[in-house]
């Protein structure tokens, strides 16, 4: 796909989000700090993913179906609810990363208000320890090929917007929509 034909494709680029993904006051925040459009879709897995129209005139997904998107983002709002994904959740949370796994997804997992240095100190609410959890996520990465983002509330947004355009230009240079 030349040049010119990858830019007409970013220019339809909109960010899907799940329709579990809950409607508050913060989330709201976020879509608004979307500089691309966004729209609401049943994801099997992930809390966004990205949509666009191709040269043939498909769109990547259709929306009238379950996306078992190629890429997504798993977003947690703090150290404390992915603790609880870890625990109380793990088999439920297991389970979206299988499918993940299983349809070759790259995925993202996005934890706002949270960083390296108060995980492995133990810098949260939950009693998980935290040699098992730092364990958790660093098993999580390589075994699902996971790539966690610890950043502010405030940027999550942008990163979440950032990762995904990205993400698709990558698949666009790399002809893996072509045809």
């Amino acid at each position: 796909m030349d040049t010119f034909t990858q830019k007409l494709v970013l220019q339809t680029f909109e960010i899907l989000v799940d329709t579990r993904e809950q409607q508050t006051k913060q989330s709201q925040k976020r879509y608004n700090s979307f500089k691309s459009p966004y729209k609401r879709a049943t994801l099997s897995y992930g809390d966004y993913t990205y949509n666009a129209t191709l040269p043939s005139g498909n769109r990547i997904y259709d929306d009238s179906e379950t996306i078992h998107p190629l890429c997504a983002v798993e977003r947690k709002m703090n150290l404390d609810e992915l603790a609880g994904c870890y625990t109380s959740s793990r088999q439920r949370f297991k389970k979206e990363f299988e499918k993940a796994k299983e349809n070759k997804c790259r995925i993202y997992l996005v934890c706002e208000d949270s960083n390296w240095e108060n995980l492995i100190n133990g810098k949260y609410r939950s009693r998980f320890h935290q040699n098992a959890f730092t364990a958790s996520i660093i098993s999580w990465m390589i075994r699902y090929n996971m790539n966690i983002v610890f950043c502010k509330e405030e940027t999550s947004g942008r990163l979440i917007e950032e990762i995904l355009y990205r993400d698709l230009k990558e698949r666009l240079e790399g002809g893996e929509f072509d045809g």
